[in-house]
């Protein structure tokens, strides 16, 4: 006897949908929604009707065929719900443009800036639904922020040269991001701080007692991030010379010193420059106007302040500049350990020919290594001073291995080549 009705679609499975479907009706924390789909589609695939699928899973055979159809379609994508209308929208986009066209070209009478409630009762709409829109569109009216535009005509020779001496400082020098903190505060609390307690920050009082103020000049060194401070009551042109001659002092003179400063008119003052031209190592490089942030010796400062001014308390500016001991003084220069270890990975590299993750840890990290050799090596500079050493090496029936002073040493004859 024929068959009558629509015939229903052919189902057939891959290897790999059957043993996903398989799996998600033998895991017990798959949804059962989802569950139930995939024994419909598995017993479809075995050839059985839709009206005897509908019984077995307990669905009519109109749900079965649905289901049916979407796999054929879609895969096992099809098994998942289709996004659903909801309920009508209540506020049109007309009305959405109107709030964002007001939060944004208009404020209100009597305040500087719109707040939900004002901006609600302003365009007829709730508190909620204006929060909505303004998240949508990332509105936030109660936020404020500063900028500053550097009207400086050499801004972009200032930034290229500060720039270029962070990433790449010139070779046998130290560069220095010097500033001034001034106007250091002495502040003392008119009570006691009440200590915190489980569930209570700490508290202190919102007014202070004034003893006086002081200035930190700080130098801070772009290699290593060590810091030369000093401390003055004044600031003036004659503690700014004050301030170099102790950096004089600290860096070993063999060295060229290059220093990032602002554009403050103390650092330009004739006796300043007069100091200068007496000490030609010195060369100064400043940032430009209106462009501290380009001072890397302002986020110490702010580390400074964060974890020792603000929220310190100091009945004097002698107990204030106490806090001159915290600061870390700089080292005598580069070590030169460090080119040993540097220049003998380097050595160690070219002569076991491994690759430079696998370089051994007391050559340092291998990063450094690698960076220094692309510095030193890519002209080829480096290899033929190497082979010279291992020549003497060879001659004195020894294998290479770099002391500290033939890492100077050859460090200088590389650069002397290059140069050349």
């Amino acid at each position: 006897m024929a068959r009558t009705g629509r015939p229903k679609a052919e189902l057939v499975l891959s290897v790999e949908e059957r043993a996903a479907l398989e799996g998600w009706v033998r895991r017990r924390s798959t949804p059962q929604s989802w569950a139930v789909r995939c024994r419909i589609i598995l017993a479809c695939a075995d050839g059985m009707s839709n009206k005897d699928v509908g019984a077995l899973v307990g669905m009519t055979g109109q749900s079965v065929g649905r289901w049916r159809a979407r796999f054929n379609e879609h895969r096992i994508a099809g098994l998942g719900d289709l996004p659903r209308s909801g309920g009508p929208r209540s506020v049109s986009d007309e009305q959405v443009a109107a709030v964002v066209k007001r939060t944004l070209e208009s404020t209100p009478r009597n305040a500087t800036h719109w707040s939900t409630r004002a901006m609600a009762k302003e365009v007829g709409l709730s508190q909620s639904t204006v929060s909505r829109i303004w998240r949508a569109f990332g509105l936030q009216p109660h936020r404020s922020e500063t900028f500053k535009l550097s009207t400086d005509p050499y801004f972009v020779d200032k930034v290229h040269d500060v720039v270029g001496l962070y990433l790449d400082p010139p070779e046998r020098a130290l560069v220095f991001c010097v500033d001034e903190k001034t106007q250091i505060q002495a502040l003392d609390r008119s009570q006691p701080v009440l200590p915190m307690m489980p569930g209570v920050p700490q508290r202190v009082t919102h007014d202070y007692v004034r003893a006086g103020t002081t200035t930190l000049f700080a130098a801070l060194e772009v290699a290593t991030g060590k810091v030369i401070g000093s401390l003055h009551r004044r600031h003036r042109a004659e503690e700014f010379k004050k301030f170099l001659l102790k950096l004089d002092q600290e860096i070993p003179a063999d060295l060229q010193v290059h220093l990032i400063l602002d554009n403050y008119a103390t650092h330009k003052t004739p006796a300043v420059k007069t100091w200068l031209i007496a000490h030609p190592r010195f060369h100064l490089h400043f940032t430009p106007t209106g462009s501290s942030w380009l001072n890397l010796v302002e986020r110490w400062f702010a580390e400074l302040t964060n974890k020792q001014i603000r929220r310190g308390t100091h009945k004097s500016v002698q107990a204030l500049e106490l806090l001159a001991p915290s600061i870390p003084s700089a080292g005598r220069g580069r070590p030169r350990v460090e080119d040993r270890r540097v220049i003998n990975g380097m050595v160690y590299k070219i002569r076991t020919g491994i690759s430079w993750r696998d370089l051994p840890e007391r050559y340092g990290p291998w990063k450094t290594v690698y960076t220094r050799f692309r510095r030193y090596a890519l002209d080829g500079v480096f290899a033929r001073a190497l082979q010279q050493i291992q020549a003497r090496a060879d001659a004195a029936g020894g294998r290479v291995q770099i002391q500290a002073h033939d890492a100077v040493d050859l460090i200088h004859e590389i650069r002397v080549r290059r140069q050349a």
